[in-house]
């Protein structure tokens, strides 16, 4: 679909198509601004804007590995597991999961009609950028102030392998412990919460952040891979899945899944 001039599209109705968060449209903001908010969080876009991370993390990868066997991220080996629990291994097993999982996506938005304007997938990557600096410039300084180790936390998350390598991880885990930790877990506590309980959505977004944040933090230090558990870098990974959580609860699965692989990029660029 080309990709029209707003001026020739009617502006959205949010009385009709509302955005979540409610508070979002009592903002004030344009009607260009607006759609771009309302669009960039449907599943459509998420999937398209996070295509070319799931593209680039698989060719890096296996370019870092040379071959498909070798340091991977973990969410993604957690998936593939579960693939290979129900028969489907390898690569292409993993591929044809995705595609299928982008068809249900269109699929079921299909009756939306949601149109595809590119220079919104451009704009959610300009978004999704500005978070990770914020996320960067924020959480180390107030990790620091509680702890005044700030460096050492954030150095961590550069780890030992070379560059090129970890550059590659940093767009799995933009991915895949997007898709494993917002999505599934997240999101599945959310509509768990708002759903069978009596909750309203506020409450249940806050709990679901919560929890999830501090399961994602608690992750890392399970298992013999695990790192040793340091209260220090507990509290670093809590804040920063909390930050996540928010992104994602509010802006959408593709603005999280970039804003975590450009914090993560920025900060192994920076100190491995």
């Amino acid at each position: 679909m080309p990709d029209a001039p707003f001026s020739s599209i009617p502006p959205p109705d949010p009385t009709e198509v509302p955005l979540r968060p409610a508070w979002l449209n009592r903002l004030g903001l344009s009607p260009e601004r607006l759609d771009y908010l309302r669009l960039s969080r449907t599943a459509t876009y998420s999937f398209l804007a996070a295509l070319p991370l799931l593209v680039g993390y698989h060719t890096l990868i296996f370019l870092a590995n040379d071959g498909p066997i070798g340091v991977r991220v973990g969410a993604e080996v957690w998936i593939t597991r579960l693939l290979a629990f129900f028969g489907a291994t390898g690569m292409l097993a993993l591929g044809a999961a995705v595609l299928l999982v982008g068809i249900g996506v269109l699929w079921w938005e299909r009756k939306k009609a949601i149109p595809i304007r590119r220079r919104y997938l451009w704009m959610m990557i300009t978004e999704s950028a500005a978070y990770a600096v914020l996320l960067a410039l924020t959480i180390g300084w107030v990790v620091g102030l509680l702890f005044a180790i700030a460096p050492d936390v954030m150095a961590a998350q550069a780890g030992k392998p070379d560059r090129f390598t970890l550059v590659a991880l940093s767009l799995g885990a933009g991915i895949y412990e997007e898709l494993v930790f917002r999505v599934i877990l997240v999101g599945g506590l959310f509509l768990a919460l708002h759903r069978l309980t009596a909750w309203e959505r506020g409450r249940a977004y806050i709990v679901a952040a919560i929890v999830g944040a501090l399961i994602f933090s608690a992750v890392h230090y399970i298992g013999a891979l695990g790192d040793p558990f340091q209260l220090s870098s507990f509290t670093f990974r809590f804040l920063f899945g909390l930050a996540l959580n928010a992104v994602f609860l509010i802006r959408g699965f593709g603005i999280a899944a970039w804003a975590h692989a450009l914090y993560d990029v920025l900060v192994v660029t920076l100190l491995s």
